[in-house]
């Protein structure tokens, strides 16, 4: 491991204690949950491949099961939907504007970097591809959320192909994005979405 390749993290707090409900849902469905515990009581998690909004359910589900009380990013406009907008926010959603993504990345690393000066447990989860189109790039984001309130990185995956979710590896970004992203890209290798045709490469945007 040198200085140019981000370090996995291998500290664990206690797991809470989940959902059996939902648990039992997914195994009926036939899904193997992969988790081993949060490496610290703040971090950035990431999604992918987000291809189909069957994942917003199996995520749910997946954090139901596991206990954990991460919150979200969606589109401001679906929280001003009566009662969708209510029930978004029980379920842990915090609305974003996406025409003013660097002034919500900025305020998000003070939310954390506060809740860790107190102490406070924060996790946000999001996906680094923004849509569940194709895209030929994966937004900036959640890195920039990582590395400016210095957290681990999650990785979530969806392998519709192996029938498996979880959260696995956890990572400190170095600031070298090519490195960190070549090791992001192996960690995801043979994770197959439920449509694979619309799955982003995992790259930053060129130019």
């Amino acid at each position: 491991m040198t200085a140019y390749q981000p370090s996995v993290v291998t500290e664990r707090l206690p797991k809470p204690r989940g959902s059996r409900l939902a648990a039992a849902l997914l195994r009926l469905g036939g899904w193997e949950i992969v988790f081993d515990g949060l490496p610290a009581r703040q971090g950035v998690l990431i999604g992918y491949p987000h291809t189909s909004n069957w994942d917003f359910v199996l995520g749910m589900l997946t954090k139901w099961a596991l206990g954990l009380q991460v919150s979200f990013w969606g589109k401001d406009s679906l929280f001003k939907i009566p009662l969708f907008g209510t029930w978004l926010r029980w379920l842990g959603g915090v609305p974003v504007d996406r025409s003013n993504s660097r002034g919500i990345v900025g305020a998000m690393v003070e939310h954390i970097k506060q809740a860790k000066a107190q102490d406070d447990f924060f996790w946000l989860a999001l996906s680094p591809e923004g849509t569940r189109r194709y895209l030929t790039h994966w937004r900036t984001g959640f890195y920039q959320l990582a590395r400016g309130a210095d957290v681990p990185l999650g990785l979530v995956f969806f392998d519709y192909g192996r029938k498996r979710v979880g959260v696995s590896p956890f990572f400190r970004l170095t600031g070298n994005a090519q490195a960190d992203m070549a090791a992001i890209e192996a960690a995801y290798a043979g994770v197959i979405g439920k449509r694979p045709q619309q799955a982003a490469p995992i790259q930053f945007k060129q130019g």
